[in-house]
């Protein structure tokens, strides 16, 4: 008896979607990013205008004075839908947990000189407040924006912003033996303590703006561009002269992220620029707005953390800004 094996190969009648198709062509195989993202936003067949805003629809281009002629023209540079986002934060936080088991198991936190512990607690714990703004910021953006390429960005975004805070948190326990006291003071630092009034003055200021691009430009932009080099950077790198390695391991997951969230940020910023030059001039007048009050808004923290050398980190710190900018198209004033 003889077998005779032999392959068939079926050619799909489509490749994907058709809304999809529309897009890419009909030959063309989509990525499962593709698939998930073109064309969720919901663009008719709502069953009524929302009552906090009766002249717009519930999902409506005019939420803000950026105009696309396609919000799909954005696509995430990391390819991320539901399925990889939780992946690659996965593998960010098994990273993280191994450097806390790590600098517990062998006690590294006490190798800290205590000049520089006092800092910490004045100029990081006080930042889970400034994570939870950040975490509102990018959860309305992903209420009121449109697109789901922009808003389902936002929305992992909001959710890493809860988690750094937890982190800060966890760096707290970990510092006063699970305790919570260093936790206890941070609300009113971050309420009362003049370091942090002109941050939260900013910080409070743009919960309130009507316009969801300029909300994600003031915050994933210029906010997050002041503080996360001068915290996670200048700071961290101030820290090493007194012993603090294992704050900058424990922290590593903030520098890391960080450099995840640029990619879309700085690609979605790029693709509303191009899109017309009305767009760039609206871009670049709040990016000189915002830029001037985080400035001044992050100058005492400087100079509380690093002396003298504070003025010249905000200004080291600006010019990353105004050089990231330059590389998509904009002049930061």
């Amino acid at each position: 008896m003889s077998l005779d094996i032999k392959t068939s190969v079926y050619k799909p009648n489509r490749q994907t979607y058709a809304n999809v198709a529309a897009r890419l062509g009909e030959d063309r195989p989509a990525s499962r990013y593709e698939e998930a993202t073109f064309d969720l936003q919901q663009t008719e067949n709502f069953h009524y205008r929302p009552t906090w805003d009766p002249e717009r629809e519930l999902f409506d281009t005019r939420r803000t004075a950026v105009k696309m002629a396609d919000w799909y023209a954005f696509r995430d540079p990391r390819q991320f839908y539901y399925g990889t986002y939780t992946i690659a934060r996965n593998r960010l936080m098994d990273a993280c947990e191994t450097n806390f088991a790590f600098v517990q198991k062998k006690g590294l936190l006490s190798t800290i000189e205590q000049p520089w512990l006092d800092k910490v607690q004045k100029f990081l714990m006080p930042l889970r407040h400034y994570e939870w703004g950040a975490n509102m910021n990018n959860i309305n953006i992903s209420h009121v924006g449109y697109g789901t390429a922009v808003t389902q960005c936002a929305a992992f975004a909001a959710m890493d912003r809860l988690g750094i805070a937890q982190i800060i948190s966890r760096i707290g326990l970990a510092l006063d033996g699970s305790t919570g006291e260093r936790l206890k003071p941070t609300r009113e630092d971050w309420t009362q303590d003049k370091l942090w009034q002109g941050l939260r003055h900013v910080m409070e200021d743009s919960f309130v703006l009507d316009d969801w691009f300029e909300q994600l430009v003031a915050q994933n932009v210029v906010m997050d561009g002041f503080v996360y080099p001068l915290t996670y950077d200048h700071f961290d790198d101030e820290g090493l002269k007194y012993g603090a390695t294992a704050l900058s391991m424990l922290t590593e997951f903030m520098s890391d992220w960080y450099a995840d969230h640029l990619r879309w940020t700085d690609a979605l910023v790029k693709a509303a620029a191009a899109e017309s030059e009305d767009n760039k001039a609206l871009l670049e007048s709040w990016l000189a707005q915002w830029a001037g009050r985080v400035r001044e808004a992050v100058g005492p923290l400087a100079a509380f953390v690093l002396g003298d050398a504070g003025g010249e980190a905000v200004a080291a710190v600006e010019q990353g800004l105004t050089q990231r900018l330059e590389k998509i198209g904009l002049t930061l004033a």
